[in-house]
Formats: C-alpha cells, structure tokens, sequence
C-alpha cells in the first residue's frame, strides 16, 4: 500500500466526521430545546386541527414566559403514553374555571372562544388551576381526552407551543391564527 493509498481513507472519514457531526449536533440542539415536529393524532382539535396533520412545535417561548390563554400546546400525556396530546389553554393559574349551559367561565365569566363550531358537552363544576399549571380543553368538546378527564396539567408536562402547520401544504401557515 501506498502513502498515497492509506492517505485516502483517512481524508474521507475525516470529511465525513467534519461535515456529519456538526449536522447532527445542530438536529439534536435544535430539536431538544427549539422545536420540533410533531403530527396530529385524533379528533380533539376539529375543526382548527385535524388528523394527519403536521405541526412545527417551539419549546422557546416557555423556557422565558408562562403559557397563556388561548395557547395551542403539545403535552406529555397524563398516563405516559407515546403519543403526545394536543389541546387550547383554557386556565391559568388561580383561574376558576367552570362549565355549564354549553359553555366555559373563567373567574365567572363567559370564555369568547371564536375557534369552537359547537356548544361545550358536558358540565364541569368549579375547579380552580394550582400554581405552575394550565387547564387545557380540546377544540372538539365532544371528542377530547382532556382536563375534564385527567386533570390539571403541570408546567414542565408542556412540551412545546403549536407553532406552525406544514402538512397539508394548502394549509401552512401559522397555528396562532387558529
């Protein structure tokens, strides 16, 4: 063998390390603490969102700020399993949150929730969200795993804000404007 020859092996590893590395080391910062794509499962935020979908998710906002109402989150579930859940921030911190006669009240007062094409199912009595949580309702009332069910959310349980919708292409663009 040649110097030339084992000169070669080592050129081509060394650019494979120097140009793959740092690729992987940006994917791994950027989806570990900026964002990071995640795809709808279910029913729960029909009409705004609907299965198959596909969503960019930023984990930013909450490392400076609290959630906030209106907040379209992507959670840990409750129980653990895989599959993340999506659903609206409807209580915040020391919110009283209630719901009767088709509707949502917070502090007493009736929730302008603009994004909903159905009445809300179902009663819920008072409750009042602890410190470092959220209550979080799906858009599709009918069809929702959430707070109703498994409870008050915890602020580290929150992976990230819905940001942008990808997939579809027809229908990209922000998730805010939901």
């Amino acid at each position: 063998m040649t110097d030339q020859e084992s000169i070669r092996p080592k050129s081509w590893f060394r650019e494979l390390v120097e140009s793959v590395l740092p690729a992987l080391v940006i994917v791994l910062v950027v989806n570990v603490f900026l964002a990071q794509a995640t795809r709808v499962e279910g029913q729960s935020m029909e009409p705004n969102l609907h299965t198959d979908e596909r969503l960019i998710i930023e984990k930013l906002s909450y490392r400076f700020g609290d959630p906030q109402r209106g907040d379209i989150v992507v959670l840990r579930p409750p129980h653990r399993t895989r599959v993340p859940l999506i659903k609206r921030v409807i209580g915040l911190p020391g919110d009283a949150v209630e719901i009767r006669d088709g509707a949502v009240f917070v502090n007493g007062e009736l929730l302008d929730e603009p994004y909903l094409d159905q009445l809300t199912f179902g009663a819920m009595p008072v409750r009042v969200v602890p410190e470092e949580h959220v209550l979080v309702l799906g858009d599709n009332r009918r069809a929702s795993n959430d707070s109703r069910a498994f409870g008050m959310v915890p602020y580290e349980d929150i992976v990230g804000k819905a940001w942008f919708r990808y997939w579809p292409l027809d229908q990209a663009g922000l998730v805010t404007d939901l």
